[in-house]
């Protein structure tokens, strides 16, 4: 069975859950930079949230996409 991630999009106060695929997490080199995004199914905003560790943990371990960001020195 697929992991379902419960999210809420800040424009349209939708409360949904949502499927590993339709997330997407990015770790960059701080917090401002480790964030996870989604597409709001209910409005179609692009919603954009700062992931911490425990988020980070969950959103792997569930199967979400993540993306490695570099920082450019």
């Amino acid at each position: 069975m697929a992991a379902m991630f419960r999210a809420a999009c800040p424009d349209c106060r939708g409360r949904f859950e949502l499927a590993a695929e339709a997330l997407r997490l990015a770790i960059g080199a701080s917090h401002r930079t480790t964030f996870y995004s989604f597409t709001c199914p209910d409005c179609g905003a692009a919603v954009r949230k700062p992931a911490g560790e425990r988020i980070i943990e969950l959103l792997t371990g569930g199967g979400v996409r993540t993306l490695r960001l570099h920082s450019s020195v």
